[in-house]
């Protein structure tokens, strides 16, 4: 268990799946976490009232990422709400999480889905840290979700993986930059997730060929990625920085 009392967590794309799963693991350990949706009101109620029926405190506000103003409007959207539920202005723990799939190899990818999906997935968690530095408290976490496409060739998801590849290096980077403010910058890489946005699961054939990419032959839920997070997120990492944090459940190591 790891103990977050007191702080203050920020989830971008919390309302469902591993954003959801991250969520109320940080909330499990006493912090009050807020995080952004982009369109599903009612799945961001299910998540704040799933927090607080198992005695934690949550938030949710709308935030639409990948559009120009979007950070200036996350943080205005955060500013408003915050004294609701704390006295202490700014954040602890930010949770770079909402991103978009992106798929085809470099010839089917057309440029309106690329300029999509790097502006949610790469220059959006850029601008967020960015204009959230002045709201980050030192000794604070950055924790950026990217995924294990980026650990092997995969010509079915170009744009995605090098929009993840991205947040990699900003990760790096970052570490060194805010290194001396005692805040920590860490990156984690699932690999196939159950979540509803991979509906294609619902077939068993599908499901067992994704499964047996892990070497325990299944496939990775939403709290497998959340747990590692509340690590990362806590006092026991705190010597952890300008690292990416495989959660693959060991995805392609027999390749």
């Amino acid at each position: 268990m790891t103990d977050l009392t007191g702080k203050t967590a920020l989830v971008t794309g919390g309302s469902r799946g591993i954003g959801r799963a991250i969520a109320r693991r940080l909330a499990k350990e006493g912090a009050l976490v807020a995080f952004t949706y982009a369109s599903d009101e009612e799945s961001a109620k299910e998540t704040v009232a799933s927090i607080e029926s198992d005695g934690g405190r949550a938030f949710a506000f709308r935030a639409a990422l990948g559009v120009p103003g979007d950070a200036d409007g996350l943080w205005a959207e955060f500013d408003a709400a915050i004294g609701k539920h704390s006295d202490t202005p700014g954040v602890d723990i930010l949770v770079n999480n909402a991103g978009v799939v992106g798929g085809g190899q470099i010839h089917e990818v057309t440029e309106a889905d690329y300029d999509k999906v790097f502006a949610v997935n790469a220059k959006a968690p850029f601008f967020v840290i960015q204009k959230g530095l002045e709201r980050l408290r030192d000794g604070g976490r950055i924790i950026n979700i990217s995924s294990g496409v980026t650990k092997v060739a995969f010509p079915a998801m170009t744009s995605y993986a090098a929009s993840k590849g991205a947040i990699e290096v900003l990760t790096l980077t970052l570490a060194v930059t805010l290194g001396p403010r005692g805040i920590t910058v860490n990156a984690v890489s699932p690999g196939t997730i159950e979540t509803d946005i991979h509906p294609w699961m619902a077939d068993p054939d599908a499901k067992a060929h994704a499964a047996a990419f892990s070497v325990f032959n299944r496939v990775g839920q939403p709290t497998d990625v959340a747990d590692v997070v509340a690590f990362l997120a806590s006092d026991d990492a705190r010597w952890v920085t300008g690292q990416n944090i495989d959660a693959s459940g060991g995805s392609g190591l027999g390749i």
